[in-house]
């Protein structure tokens, strides 16, 4: 077990964010996690402005790789800090938001994941992919007995037909999952070489995939690759700049950390219209 003593650091708001969906609550401030084939349990403890965090895992696990995976290394107080205070939105978003971390994302998993998001809600996200890796992918049993499932790997996903991925609400989207799983195995699209690119490599490499456009692509950036100046505009954010930001939002005051702001903003936005 390992307690994480951070007031920048909240795995309610993280959940929320609608960056990870393979986060869930199952109790009181209790939630899992699986990612990279890991199983994690989590608490969060808040007393007054305190959060305290337990990971139900090893201090070897924490430290080789949920300690990563949250981006802990990092210090998102600097982030707020530098802030505009004369943005009064911004600083209030942030404050709402102060928890949330950018976590570091599997890449193949974010490619299918936010291939799914498209005109989707994250509910439903969430439960199409739950599905999709009952389905396809390896079945594990953590320590405490729970039984869990893998992502379904690319080589199991291009040899599933459509119809198939239609029975798990996929929709048209099932024909953008196949090609995709496809190009990556066949080497049309190198995963590890995108891995090593910067920003602009990755983000134009991406969108060499079926139903990745630049939406997508940034969200992939920003989730899986931690390229943080990439900063995804959907409907909430577009919302967001054309009622707060006229003018144009201010990029340039936060360069190399945008999309830890895009966080801060989709987060708030999302949480103020009912998470819609």
């Amino acid at each position: 077990m390992v307690t994480i003593n951070n007031n920048n650091f909240s795995i309610a708001q993280i959940w929320d964010s609608g960056q990870c969906f393979r986060m869930k609550p199952i109790g009181e401030n209790t939630y899992e996690l699986i990612a990279s084939g890991r199983y994690l349990k989590m608490k969060e403890i808040r007393q007054e402005a305190k959060i305290e965090t337990i990971c139900f895992c090893t201090e070897d696990e924490f430290e080789t790789f949920w300690k990563h995976y949250f981006d802990l290394e990092n210090d998102y107080r600097k982030y707020i800090e530098g802030i505009d205070k004369n943005d009064k939105y911004l600083l209030e978003a942030a404050a709402y938001g102060s928890g949330i971390h950018i976590l570091r994302q599997d890449l193949w998993e974010m490619i299918i994941s936010f291939i799914i998001s498209q005109q989707n809600n994250i509910r439903r996200i969430r439960n199409i992919i739950q599905l999709l890796s009952e389905r396809y992918g390896k079945k594990c049993i953590a320590e405490d007995n729970t039984v869990y499932y893998t992502f379904p790997e690319p080589e199991v996903l291009s040899e599933v037909s459509e119809e198939e991925l239609r029975n798990c609400n996929l929709g048209y989207r099932s024909k953008y999952i196949v090609k995709t799983a496809k190009s990556i195995v066949e080497k049309e699209v190198d995963l590890e070489k995108i891995g090593k690119m910067n920003y602009i490599e990755a983000r134009k490499e991406l969108m060499k995939l079926y139903g990745v456009g630049g939406k997508v692509a940034d969200c992939i950036c920003l989730f899986a690759l931690h390229h943080l100046e990439a900063f995804p505009i959907d409907t909430h954010i577009k919302q967001v700049l054309d009622t707060n930001y006229k003018q144009g939002f201010p990029f340039e005051k936060y360069k190399g950390y945008e999309g830890v702001i895009q966080q801060y903003i989709f987060y708030f936005h999302y949480s103020s219209m009912g998470k819609k």
